[in-house]
């Protein structure tokens, strides 16, 4: 399902970031803001995009222009890193990764074997992620293929670009939640035969992380990758402390936790690891020489206290990353507080974070870390026609500060921490609109 073969035509202030930058002082030589443009959309891609002026004449007399005038229009957000099984559970007081995993997620999870169950909270996860902006995601499933199979179905009724997989996970969490070697390599085949690059949607092998995967398991998870080199994986990395020490124990033959990974090669172009606060230098070395990524998720480190993400090391070292909102541990669904919160974690370690490098990270930059920038994250023409309408005043103090503020730049800054789901409007999603704020 596609978007109509119908012309569609939208009217407004857009901004993007033509190309993908290796340092953050490239950004803004990169970004482009059209004060009164024009965006043409056939078959749910971009078919022009410009100056309202120089565009306007190609415009058939039979299509309504939709004139969103007074807003702002970008591409939708790129969720680089989130649980959908622990929306329930966001919130869960007082503890760190490792028990928080045992007396919150696990327990939650379990849940998820039942399908119909499933199903009613894949709707609310694309829900919520629709009306905070959200329109490409890269997402955990549960041990359960039918939460998998849940999520897809969900996300190909709005024929929605998303990447998903099921939970490997043999050892180190209750019975209840296990899979075996076997049993999770046979599961993920199938989900790949069924699933990937099945509309816009594609499919990420997904160890949980280390310490619940055996030698077998991550065994059979590289056989995966060699029999599906263009699937995505998906996994866990140097979060915290104790975790790290973990896996030391788990793994003692090999060179620290990345390398537990990369020796059953799961490390490359499309693999993603989340977190990485506390990654060696040997490990940033090797994150960069195998062009893997990273998922920066700012509410999830300092809600379990694992500590602050040095993006400046990874501008430095070449690595590639992007925004995750990291729910359950993440405390929002929302992009804009996602990079308020990150703003935060850098101010903290003396880096400030620029609007328009937020900005890069949370479109483009996302989606150069997944791999796709050459289908979403811009309004450059064929891309796919994902984009998000923005009301910059949609509170009173937002509306204050907004109107006392005077480049593009403050603007954005205001709305990326004063914003939240209140400030999306409109978001589309292959070129059909599929939430409105009431």
């Amino acid at each position: 399902m596609s978007g109509e073969h119908t012309l569609k035509a939208v009217r407004g202030s857009f901004i993007d970031v033509t190309r993908t930058v290796d340092n953050p002082e490239e950004i803004a030589s990169a970004l482009r803001f059209i004060e009164d443009g024009l965006l043409l959309i056939k078959q749910g891609k971009v078919e022009w995009f410009g100056e309202w002026e120089d565009g306007k004449h190609q415009i058939p007399d039979t299509i309504r222009v939709r004139d969103y005038r007074g807003k702002l229009i970008v591409p939708g957000f790129v969720d680089t890193h989130i649980h959908y099984p622990q929306s329930e559970m966001v919130g869960a007081y007082g503890e760190q990764l490792l028990e928080w995993l045992n007396k919150h997620t696990f327990p939650t999870e379990r849940r998820y074997e039942d399908l119909e169950y499933a199903r009613e909270m894949s709707a609310f996860f694309i829900k919520q992620l629709l009306r905070n902006g959200t329109t490409t995601a890269l997402v955990f499933g549960t041990v359960h293929p039918q939460s998998v199979d849940a999520l897809f179905e969900a996300a190909s009724h709005i024929n929605m670009r998303m990447i998903a997989g099921k939970v490997m996970m043999d050892r180190n969490a209750p019975d209840y939640l296990l899979d075996t070697a076997e049993s999770s390599y046979h599961q993920s085949k199938e989900l790949i035969e069924r699933w990937h690059k099945n509309g816009r949607l594609l499919y990420a092998i997904t160890p949980r992380f280390a310490p619940t995967s055996s030698p077998e398991q991550m065994t059979m998870a590289k056989r995966l990758k060699e029999e599906y080199p263009d699937t995505w994986v998906h996994t866990h990395l140097c979060e915290n402390k104790d975790e790290i020490a973990w896996v030391k124990e788990l793994y003692p033959e090999h060179d620290g936790y990345l390398d537990v990974y990369h020796q059953y090669g799961l490390t490359g172009k499309n693999c993603v690891f989340a977190h990485c606060v506390h990654l060696e230098e040997k490990e940033w070395d090797r994150l960069s020489e195998t062009k893997s990524s990273i998922a920066f998720c700012p509410t999830s480190n300092l809600y379990l206290g694992s500590g602050l993400f040095n993006l400046k090391k990874a501008w430095q070292k070449k690595v590639k990353v992007g925004m995750g909102t990291d729910i359950g541990a993440g405390t929002t669904f929302n992009m804009l507080q996602t990079l308020n919160e990150a703003y935060k974690v850098l101010q903290l370690q003396g880096y400030r974070l620029s609007a328009y490098e937020a900005f890069y990270l949370a479109t483009l930059g996302g989606a150069k870390s997944l791999g796709l920038d050459d289908l979403i994250g811009n309004f450059l023409p064929g891309k796919e026609a994902d984009f998000v309408v923005m009301e910059p005043t949609a509170t009173p103090l937002q509306q204050l500060r907004y109107d006392n503020s005077v480049s593009l730049v403050d603007k954005l800054f205001v709305m990326m921490t004063l914003g939240d789901d209140r400030s999306i409007y409109r978001t589309y999603v292959d070129g059909r609109l599929v939430y409105e704020r009431n």
